[in-house]
C-alpha cells in the first residue's frame, strides 16, 4: 500500500476554537481528532455545526464549560476541536486492496485502549509485524497525539488507522470479508497458540481494566489467552499485543 496518504499534516494536534472556525476546518477537509461542545449550548449557528457533524459522521463530546476554559482562555464560543496529525481510513476501503495485492489480511482491533503510550507502543509492534491496519472506535479510544506518535517511533505515520463508530459492525464486516476474529482474552481455556493465524485474521485486544466488550467476545471465531505462570495476573496490553502478533508472524513465516 502507498503510505504517503497516511503521513501527518503537522507534527502536533492543532487547536481550533469557535463555532465558525470549526465549521470551516471540517469543510476544508481537516480531520478532527477530538471535538468538545459545551453542554446545553444552543443557537442557529450551532445547529449548522450539528448538521455538518451528522453529514460528515463526526463524533463529539458534550462537556461543561469549565473543561473548555481549561483548554483555552480565548473566546471559544462553547466549541473546541483538535485537528488530527494523521488521516483516518476506512477498513472497507483497505481490505479489498489487501486481497487485490495477493496478501493475507492481518488486522488489529483495539477495543477501549485509552492510554496514548500503550496505543503508540502497540502501533510500533503492529507495523513491525506486518499488520495491514489498526481499527479503533470513534469514542473511548486514546487520542493520536504527539505522545502517541513519539511512542510509536513514527509507526502511526506508516500504518493505516481506521476509526469507526461501531467496532461490532466493523468486526462483522471483516467476518463477511473472510477474516476470522481472534479475541485475546483471559475468558477462555484455549491458549493463543491454538488458532491458525495463516489465514485472513483480525486480532482483537481489549483494555487492561475492562478487557474486550462482551459483544465482540460473543461473535469472535476464537478466544485465545496468554499463559501467565507468575503471581501477577496480567500483562501490559502493549506487551500482550506483541506476544500474539508475533505468534501470527511465527506461523506465517515458518
Amino acid at each position: 500500500m502507498n503510505t504517503n496518504s497516511f503521513r501527518p499534516k503537522s507534527e502536533s494536534n492543532q487547536m481550533v476554537f469557535g463555532i465558525r472556525a470549526v465549521i470551516e476546518a471540517i469543510q476544508g477537509g481537516k480531520e478532527l481528532e477530538s471535538l468538545y461542545i459545551q453542554r446545553g449550548l444552543s443557537g442557529a449557528i450551532l445547529g449548522e455545526l450539528r448538521s455538518i457533524l451528522k453529514e460528515y459522521e463526526i463524533s463529539f463530546q458534550s462537556v461543561p464549560v469549565e473543561k473548555l476554559n481549561r483548554l483555552t482562555l480565548k473566546n471559544h464560543q462553547g466549541v473546541v476541536a483538535f485537528i488530527s496529525p494523521i488521516i483516518y481510513q476506512k477498513i472497507e476501503d483497505i481490505i479489498p486492496v489487501i486481497y487485490e495485492k495477493g496478501e493475507i489480511p492481518l488486522i488489529l482491533i483495539l477495543d477501549g485502549i485509552t492510554d496514548v503510550r500503550n496505543l503508540g507502543a502497540i502501533a510500533r509492534t503492529a507495523e513491525c509485524s506486518g499488520v495491514h491496519a489498526i481499527v479503533i472506535p470513534s469514542k473511548g479510544s486514546a487520542q493520536i497525539n504527539p505522545d502517541a506518535i513519539k511512542t510509536s517511533a513514527g509507526a502511526l505515520f506508516k500504518i493505516p488507522v481506521c476509526r469507526h463508530e461501531s467496532l461490532l459492525k466493523t468486526a462483522k464486516f471483516m467476518q463477511d470479508s473472510g477474516l476470522q476474529l481472534i479475541a485475546c482474552t483471559e475468558k477462555t481455556n484455549n491458549y493463543l497458540y491454538q488458532p491458525d493465524y495463516t489465514g485472513p485474521s483480525a486480532i482483537i485486544m481489549g483494555s487492561e481494566e475492562d478487557g474486550i466488550s462482551s459483544d465482540l467476545i460473543r461473535i469472535a471465531d476464537h478466544l485465545a489467552k496468554i499463559p501467565i505462570l507468575g503471581e501477577i495476573e496480567s500483562l501490559n496490553v502493549s506487551v500482550s499485543a506483541g506476544i500474539i502478533l508475533y505468534e501470527a508472524v511465527r506461523q506465517r513465516v515458518l
